[in-house]
């Protein structure tokens, strides 16, 4: 029994940092609509700041409690810094593409560290007083736990005070609830924003912060806690502060007693309870309705037909990238079968995401199916043409699962649910050692004799490349595809009109993971093996990143995006030790002069520069 009170108090005192980096991102989101990805950087942060204050001043308890609340203030400028200069840039681009530019700051931040403080695990001072530890019922509690359990309530009433008793306050929660009308009022909604976001970092930093005296600070503690901290968010309600603190008590008990109790499930239970929230309460334990509609403001632009121009162009590049292989050498043609890959799969996310508009956060679920069903069937003896399909219909199959919870949410909860899925599966493929290979993998995945040559292979790419577009392409313009379309824009007048809103969406889904699964298999036979990381995280933010960085709703968008994303991954690689941080600023300096996208962009530019000509003759013949 002491042991199990323990445990329980542990996950009390876990919560207490948890609750305050949530709480802040909640405030940030409910307020701005910014989905802020840099907010596990900035959490990091504090900790590496308070590291290096609380060694300096850490003498006595007062420099101590100094030193974290220095720690917090700092990462707060810092943040307020990011939010005046980045953010206000870019408030009026589509949500997902600030999604974009937190992520490029969040990766800058990852090599940031690395230089000023280096890669090895920091150890921080403890705190001052608070040695030893208290029984309570025979179990031990560590005095600073007991600390932290005090903190995360005081928090809470500290932040119900602010938005319920402070004129400032009534207006973040008003502008969370209507910000046209507080603009119509005339209230400033920039400061507003940036308070805001000042607040939510101060609070993330703080909880960074008092993670020292417990845990080592490490560079790589930004995408644990980002990843709990908008499970967190989702499980409690966007917008809720008091859902919040009770969806961080929940993953933090669950955390505790999942490994005590359910090892081999353990990484698995907290996305199972989310998915299950969701499922039945899609707008989390303590939210409103209003904010899941709030969250529905991420659909993407309509994909549009072809202009003649391109049309002419687009079989002109297929020639020129077909003759690549006379050329190039091997790993240039390997690299480019990569970026082929790659496009197939951010332009299966950009159908979804723009004519389905659903924004999925977990695709590399569909693509990770599609290597592994490929590699399970290559190690049954099948071939290669057999095992391409078998990969195809994995992904099929799990599109078809998992999609019929998630097309019934929207915009975030949408996400949330399908990054939910996506961490069921790779924890299912990371602890099935006896089929999957766990962490070790499936090897000997290779292609047959035909398409073995470096040359061939990507020849395959090429095709399975341009195939996919153009299926995908025939698709959107087909009449199914404008059913979908008028499901994005306006679900009621759809249904008004007999259109099946959710199955509609749910075959949108089941054939954007198809194509996914087709990028996943290839990937298995050029890489010659396939590893859990192909469903991780990682991946379904690189397919984000590719279609926002190419531009949501043009189809030439997603090679655009693969082709710069993937080739400047790779070569960032080879030539710097620091690739994370060029990549994040080249990614933050695009998003702010390219906020649709790069070809996204250059649509809207060709007619801007044809006008501008139209206009300078015409201005020319009347002087004449």
């Amino acid at each position: 029994m002491s042991f199990v009170l323990a445990q329980f108090l542990t996950g009390l005192a876990s919560a207490a940092s948890l609750f305050l980096a949530a709480s802040g991102l909640s405030l940030i989101f409910g307020v701005s609509r910014v989905v802020n990805f840099a907010h596990g950087a900035f959490y990091m942060l504090g900790a590496y700041i308070a590291y290096t204050l609380t060694t300096h001043l850490a003498g006595s308890a007062v420099g101590f409690w100094a030193a974290v609340l220095l720690a917090a203030l700092a990462t707060a400028a810092i943040g307020t810094l990011m939010e005046i200069t980045l953010l206000r840039r870019i408030y009026r681009a589509p949500p997902l593409f600030q999604l974009l530019a937190t992520f490029g700051v969040a990766l800058m931040a990852e090599d940031l560290v690395l230089l000023i403080w280096g890669p090895s695990d920091l150890l921080g001072p403890r705190a001052p007083g608070l040695s030893g530890a208290f029984h309570i019922l025979g179990a031990p509690l560590p005095r600073y736990d007991a600390l932290l359990i005090v903190v995360g309530p005081s928090v809470l009433g500290l932040l119900w005070l602010l938005l319920h008793r402070t004129r400032w306050g009534r207006m973040l929660r008003a502008a969370t609830e209507d910000r046209e009308m507080v603009a119509v009022l005339g209230i400033n909604q920039k400061w507003l924003f940036t308070g805001a976001f000042a607040l939510g970092i101060f609070l993330a930093g703080l909880g960074g912060a008092l993670q020292i005296p417990r845990e080592s600070v490490s560079h790589d503690m930004d995408l644990g806690i980002i990843v709990e901290v908008f499970v967190i968010v989702v499980i409690g309600g966007l917008g809720s502060i008091p859902g919040a603190f009770l969806a961080a008590l929940l993953v933090s008990e669950l955390n505790v007693f999942g490994i005590m109790l359910l090892p081999t499930a353990s990484l698995v239970l907290v996305f199972a309870v989310m998915a299950a929230v969701l499922i039945l309460r899609p707008y989390g334990l303590l939210g409103a309705p209003e904010a899941m509609r709030a969250a529905g403001e991420w659909a993407g632009r309509v994909w549009k037909p072809m202009p003649r121009g391109a049309r002419l162009l687009a079989p002109a590049a297929l020639l020129l990238a077909a003759s690549a292989p006379l050329w190039l050498g091997g790993y240039a043609l390997s690299v480019g079968a990569e970026i082929l890959i790659a496009a197939i799969f951010a332009a299966s996310l950009q159908f979804l995401m723009s004519v389905g508009g659903q924004a999925s956060f977990g695709h590399a679920a569909y693509f990770g199916l599609g290597a592994y069903g490929a590699a399970m069937a290559t190690a049954a003896g099948l071939g290669m043409p057999a095992s391409l399909l078998i990969g195809i219909a994995a992904s099929l199959a799990g599109g078809i699962a998992f999609g019929w919870f998630c097309v019934r949410l929207a915009g975030v909860y949408f996400a949330m649910l399908t990054l939910a899925f996506a961490q069921i599966l790779w924890t299912v493929v990371f602890q099935w050692v006896d089929v999957t290979g766990g962490d070790n993998g499936i090897l000997n995945v290779w292609p047959a004799r035909w398409a073995s040559s470096a040359a061939h292979f990507y020849w395959l790419t090429l095709a399975a490349m341009a195939g996919s577009v153009l299926l995908l392409r025939i698709v959107a313009f087909s009449p199914f595809g404008y059913a979908l379309r008028a499901t994005r824009d306006s679900p009621l007048r759809a249904a008004a009109i007999g259109i099946d809103v959710s199955r509609t969406r749910w075959l949108a889904f089941a054939l954007a993971a198809a194509f996914a699964g087709l990028a996943g298999a290839l990937f298995a036979f050029l890489k010659g093996s396939v590893f859990p990381d192909s469903l991780g995280i990682g991946v379904s933010i690189d397919g984000l990143v590719m279609v926002l960085l190419g531009g949501v709703g043009t189809i030439s968008g997603a090679i655009a995006g693969a082709a710069v994303y993937k080739a400047l991954s790779i070569w960032l690689m080879t030539e710097t030790d620091y690739s994370r941080l060029v990549l994040g600023a080249l990614i933050v300096v695009l998003v702010v002069a390219f906020p649709r996208g790069i070809a996204g962009s250059w649509q809207t530019l060709v007619p801007s520069l044809r006008l501008a000509l139209r206009r300078r003759g015409a201005l020319a013949e009347r002087g004449a």
